[in-house]
């Protein structure tokens, strides 16, 4: 069982589901649009026409409250259709990253026993419906393969064919029942999932809604997947004001800024890997960006500079950092109007409602300015990972405190800055060494894309440094070549990596943050 004492930040939590916020933006606001793309845009009065249809076809199906159904798409309106359908009727809807192949979506099938899948018809070379109704007969549970945005495969049902109206449907979800069962995308290799109510979630956007300056005339565009929750909090706090979400289906740097001139958002929601490669392109100009107002980055660690440049592009509004995982949705971020060096530094205070502090090595919490493990609880904060007593276990310090598995320093106004990963802390001969720095040295090294240091054994130290690295076109740095440029960032010798591997890519998060679990050394 999850290791939480008490339901810290009950407080803050309110009776709203999403059928509620959904209900109440049609009769205030049914005639605005609620959803833009590039196909049409559907007002909120039709969008709930449409749910309610879909809806009924998963009864049709035979899907009912508490029953699991996933969802493996992009940025669709299909997407927010079937989290919204599933929502009305009290199913629990789990997402699958689209990057993830059949055995990965299967795995996250098979573990939250879904019934039902929806699944893009063709994503690139891919067919992702026809591939899990491939696997139907492996997978228990599944009793439906949905197809999206194409004809449906043998085995499978076509999206467009599902929709029953009139169906009679049932009350809906109360708040307090299950929602949504996430997998985390963090940085390890073994993912786990996170089974939440309504409550928590939607408290944390109704909370944060207005320190957003989100209302009815705002217009959201994540670049982030709806698959993770940074994406999925976007349209959260959409709900709440009363705005638009404009769709992005699929990243690309000329694709994200067409979208902007197109759909005009006030708010958009990326990680920094999005945001950069725009501005390397040069393809951020005043006149692209001017309808922004609030940019959120958040996802991975990017160096002060990023945020400086993302500035000077974004002219009159604002770029802010947020730091939030799977387990507690927005645990922080840095408000509109505060200095952009306090995003450049560090993700902000806590979110109303949720509370942060320091611990050391003990498990007491350390005074200001001093460097320890992050923790967190509050009103967004899960209660535990779904069938994973272990993991809880090790994850909760007591009295609702969650380990979050970052290192952080918190300043004496609060404000909360990321100094690197427990885990990736490498122990060489006794001394615990952060790899942070480095790697952000590294990746200003002009031969280098990108950079990620690991423990690798040694039989008289215990670990040492190696660097996998991503070399620019045409370029093959050495060892001595980055320790040298090291020497020059001021580094310390004892951090230096003592191998160097070159990789052609690394494996990636949906949010772009690499996957230190899955980099191998070779013998």
């Amino acid at each position: 069982m999850p290791q939480t004492s008490t339901a810290a930040g009950s407080e803050f939590w309110t009776d709203d589901t999403l059928t509620d916020l959904l209900d109440r933006c049609v009769r205030d606001r049914g005639d605005r649009p609620a959803i833009l793309s590039a196909g049409e845009v559907v007002d909120y009065r039709t969008l709930a026409e449409r749910v309610d249809a879909l809806a009924g076809g998963l009864v049709a199906l035979g899907i009912g409250r508490g029953d699991a159904v996933a969802v493996q798409l992009p940025n669709l309106p299909a997407f927010l259709y079937a989290i919204l359908a599933c929502a009305r009727i009290g199913a629990v809807t789990s997402t699958i990253h689209m990057p993830y192949g059949p055995r990965e979506a299967a795995d996250a099938i098979r573990h939250a026993d879904a019934k039902l899948v929806f699944a893009a018809a063709a994503a690139g070379d891919r067919q992702p419906a026809a591939e899990l109704a491939k696997l139907r007969p492996d997978l228990p549970s599944l009793a439906h393969v949905v197809a999206v945005g194409g004809p449906a495969p043998g085995g499978a049902l076509a999206f467009d064919d599902v929709a029953r109206p009139g169906v009679a449907l049932p009350p809906p979800p109360a708040a307090s029942d299950a929602y949504v069962m996430l997998f985390t995308s963090g940085t390890s290799s073994s993912p786990k999932a996170v089974l939440t109510d309504y409550r928590r979630f939607l408290a944390n956007a109704r909370l944060n809604c207005s320190e957003k300056q989100m209302g009815p005339g705002s217009i959201m565009m994540s670049a982030a997947p709806f698959t993770h929750l940074f994406g999925l909090y976007s349209f959260h706090l959409t709900l709440y004001g009363g705005g638009a979400t404009a769709l992005l289906p699929g990243f690309s740097p000329p694709g994200l800024v067409e979208a902007i001139r197109s759909f005009r958002p006030s708010h958009i929601f990326a990680a920094p890997a999005h945001i950069a490669s725009c501005l390397e392109a040069g393809l951020f100009d005043g006149e692209t960006l001017a309808p922004v107002h609030y940019c959120v980055v958040s996802g991975a660690k990017a160096a002060p500079e990023f945020y400086r440049r993302a500035q000077e592009a974004l002219g009159n509004g604002r770029i802010a950092q947020l730091w939030g995982m799977t387990e507690c949705q927005c645990g922080m971020f840095t408000r509109p109007y505060e200095d952009i060096e306090r995003a450049a530094w560090g993700c902000g205070r806590p979110s109303p409602g949720n509370e942060a502090r320091v611990c050391g090595a003990d498990g007491n919490p350390l005074p200001a300015g001093e460097d320890g493990e992050l923790q967190i609880r509050g009103a967004s904060v899960f209660d535990g990972y779904h069938g994973n007593d272990e993991a809880n276990a090790a994850s909760f310090a007591g009295d609702g405190w969650f380990r979050t598995g970052d290192r952080a320093v918190i300043d004496d106004t609060g404000a909360v800055s990321i100094t690197g990963r427990e885990k990736d802390l490498i122990n060489r001969g006794g001394v615990k060494i952060n790899p942070a720095d480095v790697e952000e040295a590294i990746d200003r090294h002009p031969d280098i894309v990108q950079s990620a240091i690991v423990p690798m054994p040694d039989p008289v130290l215990g670990e040492r440094s190696c660097c996998f690295a991503i070399p620019r076109d045409g370029a093959a740095p050495r060892l001595a070549d980055l320790v040298a440029w090291l020497e020059g960032e001021g580094i310390a010798k004892l951090k230096w990596p003592e191998r160097l591997i070159l990789v052609d890519e690394m494996p990636l998060t949906p949010t772009r943050k690499v996957i230190k679990g899955r980099l191998r050394i070779p013998d």
